[in-house]
């Protein structure tokens, strides 16, 4: 049986990526979302959180045992050591997590939805295509402030943090640019990917 075709995923913050994630989901792609795996981890119980508690102390979990997302993202936002000492407890746990996900998924084309691939040289070496979702910063700001809980400036924010346009093209194999599209063409061009990329059926090989 050929190995899976792993697509590595990727676009900064309300770029269009996880609706892109579920275009390819309905077309039958595994789909392995890192920032999932990670809210799992600093869930209540979550196999991070005596980690993180040791690295910044109790007062990083709220008073459910969670991780206090929004204390976090002010901490790190602050303080570069304290995104590092993040990541360090994060990165080997949500990356051990995707290849377990993987190793079980039956799909023949496996989509590994990484927001900050492009900041993680590992990953590039971990997939076989890089598809980036790729939007202006002032689409990304409209749509994240959007969302409950955000502000213009939060969004922002997370974008200054996050790589920059260039360095994420610069990792793709294909970009879909997502500024105003409908969710029409959007989908075309997930299937103008899809069909680029999928592997044959193995019946279509051997003929």
């Amino acid at each position: 049986m050929a190995a899976p075709l792993r697509i590595g995923l990727t676009g900064g913050i309300g770029s269009g990526k996880s609706t892109v994630a579920a275009m390819f989901a309905q077309r039958g792609a595994a789909i392995i979302d890192t920032d999932a795996i990670a809210r799992r981890l600093c869930a209540a119980h979550g196999a991070a959180m005596p980690a993180l508690r040791r690295a910044f102390g109790d007062a990083i979990a709220g008073a459910d045992g969670a991780l206090d997302r929004d204390a976090m993202r002010a901490l790190v936002f602050s303080d570069a050591q304290a995104k590092r000492r993040l990541e360090a407890v994060l990165h080997p746990l949500i990356g051990a997590e995707a290849q377990r996900e993987a190793a079980t998924a039956t799909s023949p084309v496996l989509v590994f939805d990484v927001p900050l691939l492009a900041e993680s040289p590992h990953w590039r070496e971990r997939v076989d295509r890089v598809l980036v979702v790729d939007c202006s910063p002032a689409t990304q700001i409209e749509r994240v402030a959007q969302r409950a809980g955000w502000t213009r400036d939060a969004a922002a924010n997370v974008i200054a943090t996050q790589a920059s346009r260039a360095t994420r093209r610069a990792i793709a194999d294909a970009v879909i640019v997502n500024d105003g599209l409908p969710l029409s063409k959007l989908d075309a061009a997930v299937e103008s990917v899809w069909r680029l990329w999928r592997p044959l059926p193995q019946s279509d090989v051997e003929q």
